[in-house]
């Protein structure tokens, strides 16, 4: 029976999931981001914020909290003469600049809502997240100048462009220019509270239809950021550098707002680079980084081709505490290997924009032997425990907890779960449901002799491969896949198939130089996997399907290759004698 969308009921099921039952709600000293950004500002005005590269255009810059304070400050003061105020939308194609995240913070020092338009998006998805969002302003790179001024043109509303001394901004605003000239905001005097005050608009990279919007409220930003800077111990001489974009949250929240919090620094790079990534990490100091496992991929890779300049084994590396990894399917192997290889402790994690970042990190008490274990005794690297000001489960399909080792659904509830999806009844019906969100991704707990539970993923349940109705975890199949020397990227997708209503093939991006047989491949994972999860056909490709947050796109792949694969609709595999 499909879930009720009654306006009331959903409502109060959104509410139920955003609290943990008996305890108290209220997680933060600070009220709401604005103040919090006055505080550090007062008490550390000298202190690093926000450190700036962007090594294309030689471009380094510096941030102290109170140079972050007065420009945000002023900031805010010009966006309120745009007419931006509380409840307002300000969409923001910006890309990582230093500017963005002053943009950001001055958008919420008004109680104002960030909307993050991803550059990479197809313009009809940009079109419809300034339309959807109802933007009363749109801010861009000046990169992106035509395309910003015809997006503007279509909503009506003001457009500004950010640029460098030098760039002419045309017809549009001038930004920063424009903010310099504002009366700038008293951000010690935001008298709002942060339950409720929606502060991020984050549309969903889903592959079909069009992107949910996820109301993530100041609330649950800072109980994120209290809970990771608890879990981890993180203090004032936190320094987190950022190589993830920031339209999206784990960019956002963990490698920038949770240094805030802390009165930390934060390292923001325009791109990631492995050629200079151990570099910059030794010089800056940083304690911790945030990646996906793309990019555990490419360092690994750049170190076996000497392409990083200096390598991680020439510079001094002590600072770094450990390497953050989530958003996307992290592999036993890329764990083990990039623990071997770098000798840096990994962090694996689990969060969604809808439950506002991370909601468990493995924790940092573990030694390096039993921290091994749980990333690969399990067939899955272990996303950790549960955070503060949350709870984590695995439900079966009634919603009823299930025992250990037992696969279901990932559910969260507590302080971080977000608004909901914006004007979507039927997702946010379909979502909450029992005092829980269901995160839509299938996974187990394993209990350690301490008592505490240590959940894992095992894929979506919408990306399942169903052959003769038992469920397969893809992630199984691409952990093999991508144990082939020849084989840089693989992913297993499904197919149709007249006998077992799907079969498993392979897609293959092989190493540089690698000419591998397809036959050898599949002989390989033959070998590794049981018939019915071993791949039986294989397609060779040159582009790493990955989103800008490091998920795999396999849902869009298995629709790219349908025709290709139709010809294996009616063949019935046999598994090889012998």
């Amino acid at each position: 029976m499909a879930a009720s969308t009654d306006p009331t009921t959903v409502a109060t099921e959104i509410e139920r999931a955003r609290h943990l039952p008996g305890r108290d709600d209220w997680v933060s000293p600070h009220r709401n981001l604005a103040t919090l950004l006055a505080a550090r500002a007062d008490a550390t005005p000298d202190a690093p914020f926000l450190v700036y590269f962007d090594d294309d255009a030689g471009i380094e810059r510096r941030w102290s909290y109170a140079e972050t304070a007065a420009a945000v400050a002023r900031a805010a003061g010009w966006l309120r003469g745009l007419g931006i105020g509380q409840g307002d939308r300000v969409a923001f194609l910006l890309g990582n600049l230093d500017h963005t995240i002053v943009l950001y913070l001055a958008s919420w020092a008004l109680g104002a809502c960030v909307a993050p338009v991803n550059a990479a998006e197809a313009p009809d998805r940009k079109r419809f997240i300034l339309e959807n969002a109802r933007a009363r302003a749109l801010v861009s790179r000046s990169l992106y100048a035509d395309e910003a001024r015809e997006l503007a043109r279509a909503q009506g509303v003001p457009l500004a462009l950010v640029v460098e001394p030098g760039e002419d901004a045309g017809d549009a605003i001038a930004y920063p220019a424009a903010a310099e000239a504002a009366e700038p905001v008293d951000l010690a005097a935001a008298a709002f509270d942060a339950h409720g005050v929606e502060a991020l608009l984050i549309y969903t990279s889903g592959t079909t239809g069009a992107p949910k919007g996820v109301r993530v409220d100041q609330y649950s930003i800072l109980a994120d950021a209290d809970a990771m800077a608890a879990w981890h111990g993180w203090d004032a001489s936190l320094r987190a550098m950022c190589v993830l974009p920031i339209h999206h949250v784990n960019g956002i929240i963990v490698t920038h707002v949770t240094p805030l919090y802390v009165g930390g620094t934060a390292v923001l790079n325009a791109r990631f680079q492995s050629r200079s990534f151990w570099g910059r990490v030794a010089r800056e100091g940083v304690r911790v980084v945030s990646v996906v496992p793309t990019l555990l991929e490419f360092l690994l890779e750049a170190d076996a081709a000497g392409e990083a300049d200096p390598p991680a084994r020439d510079v001094d590396l002590a600072a770094l505490e450990t390497v953050v990894c989530g958003a996307g399917p992290l592999l036993v192997d890329t764990a083990a290997a990039f623990e071997e290889r770098f000798g840096v402790p990994l962090t694996h994690g689990y969060g969604l924009s809808e439950t506002t970042c991370y909601n468990c990190h493995l924790p940092p008490d573990l030694d390096a032997a039993t921290r091994r274990a749980w990333l690969t005794e399990h067939g899955f690297p272990s996303i950790g425990c549960a955070l503060p000001h949350q709870e984590l489960a695995i439900l079966d399909a009634e919603g009823e907890p299930v025992a250990d080792g037992v696969r279901g659904e990932i559910a969260v509830r507590g302080n971080v779960v977000s608004l909901g999806y914006f004007e979507r009844p039927d997702a946010n019906a379909e979502a909450f449901r029992g005092g829980w969100f269901r995160s839509g991704d299938e996974g187990f707990r394993q209990t350690d002799p301490a008592g505490r539970a240590f959940f894992f993923i095992t894929g979506r349940l919408k990306e399942l491969i169903i052959r003769g109705g038992v469920n397969y975890s893809p992630l199984e199949i691409d952990e093999v896949l991508n144990a082939h020397p020849d084989v840089r990227y693989g992913l297993a997708v499904p197919f149709a198939n007249r006998i077992y209503g799907e079969e498993v093939a392979a897609y293959v991006v092989p190493q540089e130089g690698a000419e591998p047989d397809a036959e050898s491949i599949l002989d390989f994972c033959r070998e590794r996997l049981d018939f019915a999860r071993a791949p039986k056909v294989l397609v060779f490709g040159q582009d790493v399907p990955y989103t800008t947050t490091g998920k795999p796109k396999r849902i869009e792949l298995s629709r790219q290759l349908a025709d290709e694969l139709a010809r294996y609709r009616d063949t019935q595999f046999r598994k090889p004698k012998g």
